[in-house]
């Protein structure tokens, strides 16, 4: 048990590095960082975009919101991940081995989300981002095995808060955490936690959701790697 846990607080302080090392890159290259922020605008469109039909259901909608601001949005997680870093051991020892696994496995997506879009910025010619110069910057990077990473990663996040509301003892202990977690410092993470589980109570079952999800995503994948940049030209879509 104690080297579980001391590898889950070894795997998120190394994600958090990582993560922090990609921001303070572009802080020092200020054309850097204005293309990651248009890159991240354009891809928070291209979230709503082909995900409309999830955001536009009754059912769904809410999940939808959580999945695309909280687990997968353009949102700057600077000052949740710094939080994290001061108080890493007192994450892993307060709360739940499998709520530990979890947020290592979302340090490791945001790690791999600040890579990514720092390779894709600087394979963009400029800030002004449409379909084919998105397109191009992926295919420039040459990262697809990274992108089906990030795919995999996300869906394992939200599998597991779904799998949190199945688990009576694990969700009581997430509401008992609410005082020493305020205590420790960790808010915010509790925040998270709490309005995924609740989120994903009110599907009764997320299988179809995620489905819907990965199936939107990979189709993505296979365009970006193979389509022809300069047949999007003029097209007005968002890959």
């Amino acid at each position: 048990m104690v080297q579980k846990r001391e590898s889950g607080a070894t795997a998120i302080l190394r994600s958090l590095a990582a993560a922090e090392q990609e921001r303070t890159r572009r802080q020092a290259q200020p054309e850097l960082g204005d293309r990651v922020q248009a890159l991240k605008a354009y891809q928070q469109a291209r979230l709503r975009l082909s995900h409309a039909d999830l955001l536009a259901s009754p059912r769904y909608a809410a999940a939808a919101r959580f999945f695309l601001d909280e687990l997968y949005g353009p949102g700057d997680f600077s000052r949740r991940d710094a939080q994290f870093a001061r108080i890493v051991p007192a994450l892993v020892r307060l709360f739940p081995r499998e709520i530990v696994g979890t947020v290592a496995t979302l340090g490791e997506l945001h790690a791999l989300t600040e890579s990514l879009d720092s390779a894709m910025a600087e394979a963009l010619p400029s800030a002004a981002l449409d379909a084919p110069a998105y397109v191009r910057a992926w295919q420039v990077t040459g990262r697809r095995a990274d992108r089906e990473r990030q795919i995999d990663l996300l869906l394992d996040v939200a599998r597991s808060l779904d799998r949190y509301t199945r688990t009576p003892m694990l969700s009581v202990s997430l509401r008992m955490m609410r005082a020493p977690a305020r205590a420790a410092g960790l808010s915010d993470l509790q925040v998270f936690l709490e309005r995924g589980f609740d989120t994903f109570k009110t599907l009764r079952g997320a299988d179809e959701f995620l489905g819907c999800i990965e199936a939107h995503e990979r189709a993505l994948l296979a365009q970006l790697f193979t389509a022809d940049p300069s047949s999007l030209a003029g097209s007005g879509q968002l890959p």
